[in-house]
């Protein structure tokens, strides 16, 4: 239901001030549409094409001019092609072509965009309805050509409403970019200490193929002898042909993180072709299980912080549908002439707002309000969730750290073991069997200490992922990835 209030004041003027009347107003009507269409938005088509795509990704290389500048952008030393790609490096590599950093930037862009809807006002209208007075006596155009406007003003700082919850989704955009910076990090990570623990334990492998020939070889010839068994060599060979098999299983993994890296970096497999890459991974450090670096963490994660974002723009969007059940007011003032009926002119006033009667907006405050609850259930979930992650994460971590010190107390003990029996087999004391034997250990004992230490690089990088910590990724590095401020 509508109430109106018009008041109407009619007066007898000559046809000619009647006339200019109608062609300045029609001048002014035409005068505002073309100012509008002069500031409209124009469509311009960017057609997409899978093939044209699959072309841009398969030319995507480490060489491109493109990368090599953002890189020194970011304060990172382009590598030649002697020079290896470190960690640094490859994590702006990966912000530069990841699309799915560039999937989340767009989502963010798209909740700032959001912003401007948010703030805008609505627009007035104006209407002109012609209409035919037949019965006008004696008139040679009986036309009357009523002009009205219609300006809406929105009551109750509904605009601010919109525009902090317009704000608040923006921030939760940014931090899901946040977060996905982390995970593209963390997956270029473990790709990238996968491709060195295949590699090393490839190499370790190779030598205790080597080392196994040299004890099959021997136990050979003392079979000849007569002073072994057929089954000790047969036993040898049995162990040869498991490193064997070992080294090939350890050259398939380098061949898959190979793969994975390229994947996690975002360029095809052939832009890795010559590249060489720096393993020298960041050392274990401590500060990341202090007390206040896991308060900090449950406090500034992206995806808590996110949450607690869209937590408060529910709060937003409930202030707003309570606003909503004060009426906006809408403002009509009119204008009516018919210049040859002695250059009859009326003027109007009017006032229209709904009334309240038949619902006051309690279906969209509820669900507004179910909405915040469900926001708030959500967070805690959230929270709860980085919570059991990263004290799981430091349990993990500090295991692993305990076990690479024993498997380097233990390799330590092998070396020297390694070298008291090198020194009795060169006083004649034991055979060279013995020291084969003994370097085959000592291999097994740097082969413990390379899954040790990569256990711990893995718990690293799960508890960097849980902390997102700038112990780890310096923020600037970070800052990246993030969209150029506008």
């Amino acid at each position: 239901m509508v109430i109106r209030a018009k008041t109407a004041v009619r007066s007898k003027l000559a046809i000619g001030p009647a006339l200019q009347t109608a062609q300045a107003a029609r001048g002014l009507l035409l005068l505002v549409c073309a100012g509008g269409l002069a500031g409209c938005a124009h469509f311009q088509p960017k057609p997409l094409s899978a093939r044209a795509s699959i072309a841009g990704f398969e030319s995507r290389s480490l060489e491109a001019p493109g990368l090599r500048a953002f890189l020194v952008a970011n304060h990172a030393e382009a590598p030649t092609r002697r020079a290896p790609w470190s960690l640094k490096a490859l994590t702006l590599t990966a912000f530069y072509y990841q699309p799915a950093l560039a999937e989340a930037r767009e989502k963010l862009l798209a909740a700032q965009a959001a912003r401007i809807t948010a703030g805008e006002r609505p627009n007035p209208s104006v209407s002109i309805t012609p209409a035919y007075d037949s019965a006008v006596p004696g008139a040679i155009h009986p036309w009357i050509v009523p002009l009205s406007l219609d300006w809406p003003i929105e009551t109750a700082g509904r605009r601010g409403d919109r525009l902090a919850r317009a704000r608040h989704l923006a921030a939760a955009a940014r931090w899901d970019l946040i977060g996905t910076v982390w995970r593209v990090r963390s997956r270029l990570r473990d790709a990238l200490l996968t491709l060195y623990a295949a590699r090393r334990s490839e190499s370790l492998l190779t030598r205790e193929v080597s080392t196994r020939r040299r004890v099959v070889h021997l136990l050979s010839g003392q079979l000849s002898a007569g002073n072994v068994s057929s089954y000790e060599v047969a036993e040898a060979r049995v162990a040869l042909d498991r490193a064997t098999l070992a080294r090939q299983a350890a050259a398939a993994r380098a061949r898959q993180a190979r793969i994975a890296l390229a994947g996690a970096l975002g360029v095809p497999l052939g832009a890795l072709d010559g590249a060489r890459f720096s393993f020298d991974l960041v050392n274990l450090p401590v500060a990341l299980t202090r007390p206040e670096a896991r308060q900090r963490a449950l406090l500034e994660r992206a995806d808590v912080r996110a949450a607690l974002e869209r937590y408060a723009a529910s709060q937003s969007a409930l202030q707003l549908q309570i606003a909503r059940q004060w009426p906006d007011i809408r403002l009509g003032p009119g204008f009516a002439w018919n210049a040859q009926l002695a250059d009859d002119r009326q003027w109007a006033l009017g006032l229209s707002l709904p009334l309240p009667v038949l619902n006051d907006n309690q279906g969209p405050i509820a669900e507004a309000r179910a909405r915040r609850a469900l926001a708030a259930a959500h967070f805690l979930t959230v929270q709860t969730a980085a919570l059991t992650r990263i004290d799981s994460s430091l349990a993990a971590y500090d295991s692993a750290r305990t076990q690479l010190v024993t498997a380097d107390s233990l390799l330590r003990n092998l070396q020297r073991q390694v070298s008291s029996v090198d020194a009795q087999v060169r006083a004649g004391e034991l055979q060279p069997l013995d020291l084969a034997n003994a370097r085959l250990a000592c291999d097994a004992g740097v082969e413990n200490r390379l899954a040790a230490r990569v256990r711990a690089q893995r718990a690293l990088g799960r508890l960097e992922r849980a902390m997102e910590s700038p112990l780890t990724l310096a923020p600037a590095t970070a800052r990246a990835a993030l969209p150029a401020p506008h």
